[in-house]
Formats: structure tokens, sequence, C-alpha cells
């Protein structure tokens, strides 16, 4: 660090330039300069080895990406995932396999015979957490049907139940009887809305905290 000052000149009654003098700690921040420049220099070079070495092995994934530059490379990965999620869709359908998304499906089925039983098909995808089960025991414990079956998936911290519950009616007699079938469809999708509801507002073991990206969504049919 060089410092420059001014000073009077005696003789000539006018201010001067003071002799240039090296600072006590010029030399040690320096050195401090130097090496910091240096360890940067060193991160910098690292950072460009993680990323040409990961490049790589995305060209050894996509097909024929050995003359392609980054831009065509990451578009062709892209494309390569969508088409990978989109097969991998269409192979779990009909299946029960826990999705990204949350979300509470209710549909009604009639079994074709001729008493006519109906039906009520639901299921709740979502986040696992301690407390999930006995939550959806205890919300479907109120509902006024009874349930026929009930089947569990989990992939990965995902868990996917579908309940099927039957409430005996005349199938020529539905229509005077839309207003209660209403009633009973809407029971059931608020009963397990409200399970992932509670989810989303305990901190604890709310996914949202953490993923700020989660969609929840609650399908009626």
């Amino acid at each position: 660090m060089v410092s420059q000052a001014l000073m009077l000149d005696a003789e000539k009654g006018e201010l001067v330039k003071a002799p240039a003098r090296i600072g006590k700690k010029g030399i040690s921040d320096e050195a401090k300069d130097l090496g910091a420049l240096k360890s940067h220099s060193q991160a910098e070079r690292r950072r460009r080895e993680r990323i040409n070495s990961h490049l790589a092995t995305l060209r050894g994934l996509v097909p024929c990406a050995e003359k392609m530059d980054k831009a065509t490379l990451l578009a062709a990965v892209i494309s390569e995932i969508k088409d990978l999620k989109k097969n991998a869709l269409e192979a779990c359908e009909g299946l029960l396999v826990p999705m990204d998304d949350d979300e509470v499906k209710v549909e009604t089925v009639f079994d074709g015979s001729e008493g006519g039983t109906l039906y009520f098909k639901a299921s709740i995808c979502c986040d696992y957490r301690p407390e999930l089960l006995s939550d959806i025991r205890n919300a479907i414990e109120v509902l006024p049907l009874k349930m026929m079956n009930a089947e569990i998936s989990t992939l990965g911290s995902r868990l996917k139940t579908e309940f099927v519950f039957t409430d005996r009616r005349n199938k020529n007699g539905l229509e005077d009887a839309d207003q209660a079938l209403q009633i009973l469809t809407d029971s059931i999708h608020q009963t397990l809305k409200s399970v992932l509801e509670k989810g989303s507002a305990s901190p604890e073991y709310s996914p949202w905290t953490t993923l700020s990206n989660k969609r929840m969504r609650v399908t009626f049919l």
C-alpha cells in the first residue's frame, strides 16, 4: 500500500507532495489478496471440472449426444425426461402408485347388478407423516358408509390410500335420491380433504415447509 500526503514546504511557502511511504501492513495485505485470488481461481477451476463431468454423464445417457453443444444437450435431456415420465404414467395407469401431486379423488360406481349396488371409490395421495394413517382412520370412521376395501401403496416418502365404500340403494330410484347421493359424495370428499389440510397446517410434518412447489389437487368426479 503506497500512501501520498501533502506537506508544507517552509522555504517555498506552499504545499508539496510528501515522500511516498509503504504502510506497515502493505506487504501482508498484498499477500492476502494474492492468496484470495489464487483460492478463488482454484475453486472456479473445480466448479468447471464438476460441470464438465456432469455434462459428460448426460451425454452418455442421451442417444447421439457426442457432438451436441451444452444448450442442445440440455434440451435433449429435458425431452428425454418428459418422455420417460409419460411412459411411467402410462405404465402405472390402473395401478395404485403415488404421484407427485397431493390429491383427493372421489367417484361413484355401479356394479351393474340387479339390486343396483352403489360404490364410492375414493383415494388420497400425499407425503407420509407419522399421524397420517390415524388421521385417515379417524376421519373415515364418521362416514355413514360401509367400507368394502382399502389398499395402501408407498413410493419413497409418498403414500396413496384407496377406499371402496358402499351404500345400498335401488338403481332405478336414484333420480329421487340425487340430493342424498350428492351429500354422501361431498362428505367423503370433504373428509379426505380435511386430512390433507391438517398435514399442510402442521409445521413439523408439513411438506410445504420445505417444498415450495408442492401442489395440492382435489378432484371431484
